[in-house]
């Protein structure tokens, strides 16, 4: 008895020993490696959607949270104001006057590529127009110095069966939508693992899809088709949590592209019902701007974010509980401004407050409202917690930042400057001399920020109505007063850097007739 006693301890003592010799070998690798980034991408999250960034009726307490450890970023901006392009532009480090995808290109020519059920039978008619073939993206680069790349979520920047798609884009991994299109409902009939589709086992449901005449809209048995089994997010959720872990040993890139809250309206049950008895009764949305129609939109809508924000606390957990936490940083934004469509109310939740959220000041428009976004970073022991940055800066940024970060020279020429000194609380920050934008959709227009002075050209697209529009955002931040008649001198600024800095798109879809007319051309 005595002998087993004394086994057993001297068993217990070892383990314990090899415990904590392990542990300690995990936390000096965590101390002298590389640190692993998590870049997570929100998909139509406004400015104020936040409660750390002012919002009082949907509630974020973990990436809130995220904040309280971290940096609060006030003046950083979307590379576009909608999906594709957006992606693009983080994923390349270019600006819109020289990024090669710069709108949402669907690739028409192949067919019926908004048929539902068709690009369900025919993986041909997936996804969007692709990048070349001979683009280099962060996640190559970052590759290339020891990191595994992962893509969960969103891809949208090419399709099945061509070279622009993650696996060739740089990532090691992926698993999710490759077409955005698919994305319109988070209930799919499949999604990609790699390169392969994984069938899922839902009902099909095409976008789009209306009550039944005569319905009564306030049953709510009649909504029940909208809800199916298999829940994209959870699927995607299950599989990032599965790359950290298969990865913690080493450092890992994680590219989190979640499609919420994007429309259509779908959210797990209890989100919904708790913010159905936090809002109290509504009226339906019936699917009138497309997408699917719910009983309780609004309550909906919250359930999205907060369902979302739930699952941000998951991950942090996990990086917590597997030693990582120390060594990552996460950096928290959004893809553009809110969107209007679908039943999604942005008034109501004022998501971009201060700015103006509504159709032609949210999504798709090169005001604030549509291209300023929220951004967090936390990196503990790096980045000083609870602290706020005024710096103006774009997703482009991040190409320049991460390349600082993990230790190499990018050779590939970039319009992003990293923004490593704001992150360390340092002085020599190098400020952007401008920041351009540039979209051929909703009439055509570019905007450009320079210093406080923002420009804005819209209409390009129709000879009799181009505009020029010069704001002051220090005195005039929600751009109400146009003093483009006031400052010729400021007009004649930005002429220059748009002579210098632009280049004629590659695509003809994203071809601006009359981008160059007006008081932005010098020789006029």
């Amino acid at each position: 008895m005595k002998f087993r006693k004394l086994f057993f301890g001297v068993f217990i003592i070892g383990l314990t020993f090899s415990s904590c010799k392990n542990k300690n070998i995990i936390e000096e690798k965590t101390k002298s490696s590389k640190p692993n980034i998590i870049y997570i991408l929100a998909d139509d999250l406004g400015y104020a959607e936040l409660g750390v960034y002012g919002q009082n009726k949907i509630e974020t307490p973990n990436i809130d949270g995220l904040a309280n450890s971290g940096m609060l970023f006030t003046q950083h901006y979307s590379s576009a104001p909608v999906c594709a392009p957006a992606r693009h532009m983080f994923l390349t480090g270019k600006h819109a006057g020289h990024a090669f995808i710069r709108g949402n290109h669907e690739w028409k020519e192949r067919g019926d590529v908004w048929n539902y059920r068709a690009m369900a039978l025919d993986s041909t008619l997936e996804g969007q127009g692709p990048m070349p073939e001979n683009t280099v993206t962060l996640a190559h680069k970052l590759k290339e110095v020891g990191y595994t790349t992962g893509l969960v979520g969103k891809w949208g920047l090419g399709a099945p069966h061509t070279k622009s798609v993650p696996n060739e884009m740089g990532f090691d991994f992926f698993y999710g939508y490759n077409c955005q299109r698919q994305a319109h409902t988070y209930y799919p009939l499949h999604l990609y693992k790699n390169k392969n589709r994984v069938h899922i086992a839902n009902d099909t449901v095409a976008p789009s899809t209306k009550l039944a005449e005569g319905s009564d809209i306030y049953n709510p048995k009649n909504y029940e088709p909208y809800t199916l089994k298999h829940y994209a997010p959870d699927l995607m959720f299950n599989e990032l949590t599965g790359f950290v872990h298969e990865n913690r040993q080493k450092p890992f890139f994680l590219y989190w592209a979640t499609p919420i809250p994007h429309v259509a309206l779908q959210a797990p049950k209890k989100w919904v019902d708790y913010y159905i008895d936090k809002f109290g009764d509504e009226e339906p949305y019936l699917g009138q701007i497309s997408y699917f129609p719910h009983q309780n939109p609004r309550a909906a809508y919250a359930a999205m974010v907060s369902y979302f924000d739930e699952n941000i606390g998951k991950l942090i957990q996990q990086l917590k509980d597997e030693g990582l936490y120390e060594n990552t940083l996460i950096i928290f934004t959004s893809d553009n401004g809110p969107s209007y469509a679908g039943g999604a109310d942005p008034e109501f939740f004022k998501s971009a407050n201060p700015f103006k959220s509504e159709y032609g000041r949210g999504k798709g428009f090169l005001y604030e409202g549509g291209i300023r976004v929220p951004m967090i970073a936390t990196w503990p022991s790096k980045i000083k917690a609870n602290s706020t940055s005024n710096h103006q800066s774009a997703h482009y940024d991040m190409r320049a930042t991460f390349a600082e970060i993990a230790g190499y020279e990018d050779e590939e020429s970039t319009d992003g400057i990293s923004m490593l000194p704001t992150f360390l609380s340092k002085e020599n920050q190098e400020p952007h001399e401008f920041m351009y934008w540039e979209f051929p959709s909703y009439g055509g227009q570019i905007a450009m920020r320079m210093g406080d002075w923002k420009l804005v050209r819209q209409n390009l697209k129709n000879k009799s109505q181009p505009t020029i529009e010069l704001y002051n955002l220090k005195e005039d931040l929600l751009e109400t007063n146009n003093v483009a008649e006031m400052h010729p001198e400021i007009l004649e600024k930005a002429a220059r850097i748009f002579e210098r800095e632009r280049l004629e798109p590659e695509m003809k879809d994203f071809q601006i007739p009359l981008i160059n007319t007006g008081l932005l051309n010098e020789k006029e």
